[in-house]
């Protein structure tokens, strides 16, 4: 993994000099960037940009063509132009906690229960994920609450390895939803390590230890389909 996405080494940088590579309309790429492209049910990343005397702002990040774009508020900087980007901190904190709060859940669920994870999607301070389960009872509910409060409370240490391709999917189970979503082009995989709990291929943003999370509760659950159940979390 290089060092064009900043946050797959740090998800705690809040800030980058960066120069701007490409523009078209109110979009710009950047050499580098500590902005999070939306991605596996993670939202993007908000913030600013500044440069010279003009200042913008972050409201949307995307990939598109193996480049990261930023959509910007405001003025556009020219392509050659160095810019400053400061990450709206509290929204980027608070997504590496839901984040990290449906990994513990999903390695709860597959420890205990087998099952694997069809979707995800989060946002600051709740979470969802839907489950391949046939069954949803309130008892099962709230024994996943206890079980995954459990994992925070343990406060686990939460590491990122990168590994070549065949070394990663030598590993047993580490592709945890029902379809692949691993892009074939990608030769170096960032694994995310809950200690003693997960191992999972991802590209999301975490805190260090379990214990940053704070108390989840399962605050709704559904049923999608026959075998496709959804619960629901809010994170304190």
């Amino acid at each position: 993994m290089d060092v064009y996405e900043l946050y797959h080494r740090d998800s705690y940088l809040r800030e980058m000099d960066a120069k701007v590579t490409h523009v078209e309309e109110d979009w710009v790429v950047l050499d580098k960037t500590v902005f999070y492209a939306q991605s596996g049910g993670q939202p993007s990343d908000h913030g600013m940009l500044s440069w010279s005397n003009s200042q913008a702002r972050v409201i949307d990040v995307r990939r598109r063509e193996q480049k990261v774009w930023h959509k910007l508020e405001g003025p556009i900087p020219q392509k050659g132009e160095y810019v400053h980007g400061q990450l709206e901190w509290e929204r980027r904190y608070a997504l590496m906690r839901a984040h990290t709060a449906l990994h513990i859940l999903c390695g709860v669920i597959w420890r205990d229960y087998r099952a694997h994870v069809t979707s995800s999607s989060m946002s600051p301070g709740f979470a969802r994920q839907d489950f391949e389960l046939e069954r949803l009872t309130l008892d099962f509910v709230d024994e996943v609450e206890r079980r995954v409060n459990t994992e925070i409370d343990a406060n686990r240490e939460i590491l990122l390895h990168f590994l070549p391709r065949d070394r990663a999917f030598a590993i047993p189970d580490l592709i945890r939803t029902k379809i692949n979503l691993l892009p074939e082009g990608i030769e170096q995989v960032r694994i995310a390590e809950i200690v003693g709990l997960d191992v999972q291929a991802d590209g999301g943003t975490h805190v260090v230890r379990t214990g940053e999370v704070g108390r989840i509760q399962v605050i709704g659950h559904e049923s999608k389909g026959r075998i496709n159940k959804r619960l629901r979390l809010a994170i304190e």
